[in-house]
């Protein structure tokens, strides 16, 4: 059995959600202790807890410890199940992020699965589906893993309420990774949801950033979605030929829409300015699926608290697959995996 340290690092829940996979996609049972002891409210919150059982589910495993605000879980894996799932998160926890959980251990099951998750899928501590459609997913396909999601409905929080379907269609043949750089700019938009808010919120997002980027009117786009509460989100891709940027930033109470649309616009310019291919979010969501892959590398930099503690949570428990060479501002991050 591994045991795993859920304060190390970066101490969030991103150490319990590799974890989780990992022993699910092994078979090796794995304890979790001292579950995000160090965050405001520790332990299991509602997302945290969904994440743990649909982890259960997905392997056919058994559970010690799966309850609100618990900091220890056990979990004792069989074997990775294929089915048509359904978990509902019961709050405006991160529906992206339970599916993170599952989606490597789906991957190594016999068959194709389904996926359908309910809760928020627009937060602010999360990557929304648009990151999976246009980011995530198309790099995945390169590695010869085939996973379709679809945004069913939008869901912000307070409220929750959103549904995200995904399609995972295990392959046996695993491609390297080899993205070292970005390729030639092919296209550049910006998307500004807004749900029961009114409309000058969208508006003033849209011109500042406008304003902020020197971008055009035309490459930006206001949409009203339904939902089940008030929310708003503004998200930017930047498209390239080996690679998309999907940046986000999430509306909240009290925060202007100028100061959206600012931290929307300072992220896009940090990324074009370090010239890399991978953003640390991209970098972040990439380890595991190399890991448990045929392995691979890319260029990202600099690697965030967050992407440094998932990758020690992988080399725990895989052994050092993971390493990189640092450069000024620039990492190569190189990934030795189990299927190469």
């Amino acid at each position: 059995m591994h045991t795993i340290d859920g304060s190390q690092g970066e101490g969030g829940g991103q150490i319990l959600r590799t974890a989780l996979a990992l022993a699910g996609v092994t078979g090796t049972p794995v304890r979790i202790e001292r579950i995000r002891a160090r965050r405001p409210k520790p332990g299991l919150q509602r997302q945290h807890l969904m994440a743990v059982q649909a982890a259960a589910a997905v392997c056919g495993g058994r559970l010690e410890g799966d309850a609100l605000h618990s900091q220890e879980v056990v979990l004792h894996p069989g074997r990775p199940v294929a089915g048509d799932y359904r978990f509902d998160i019961g709050s405006a926890g991160s529906a992206t992020l339970v599916l993170q959980t599952v989606l490597p251990v789906l991957l190594a099951a016999a068959g194709p699965s389904t996926v359908t998750i309910r809760g928020g899928t627009h937060n602010p501590l999360a990557p929304p589906a648009e990151f999976l459609c246009h980011a995530f997913l198309p790099v995945l396909a390169r590695l010869g893993l085939a996973v379709d999601v679809a945004l069913e409905r939008h869901g912000f929080m307070p409220a929750g309420g959103g549904v995200l379907r995904a399609a995972i269609s295990p392959g046996r043949t695993r491609t390297p990774l080899d993205l070292r750089d970005r390729g030639k700019a092919l296209g550049r938009s910006a998307t500004i949801l807004h749900a029961h808010l009114p409309s000058h919120v969208a508006h003033r997002e849209a011109q500042a950033l406008k304003h902020a980027l020197r971008w055009s009117h035309a490459e930006i786009t206001t949409v009203e979605v339904p939902s089940d509460g008030p929310g708003n989100a503004l998200l930017i891709r930047l498209d390239f030929a080996e690679v998309s940027c999907v940046v986000t930033s999430c509306g909240e109470l009290r925060k202007p829409a100028e100061a959206v649309a600012a931290a929307a616009a300072r992220q896009v310019q940090r990324y074009l300015e370090r010239e890399v291919p991978v953003d640390e979010h991209l970098a972040d969501q990439l380890l595991l699926p190399l890991a448990l892959g045929a392995g691979g590398c890319f260029r990202t930099g600099p690697l965030s608290e967050h992407t440094r503690t998932n990758a020690a949570v992988i080399n725990a428990i895989l052994g050092p697959v993971v390493t990189w060479t640092e450069g000024g501002s620039e990492v190569l991050v190189q990934v030795a995996g189990r299927g190469a």
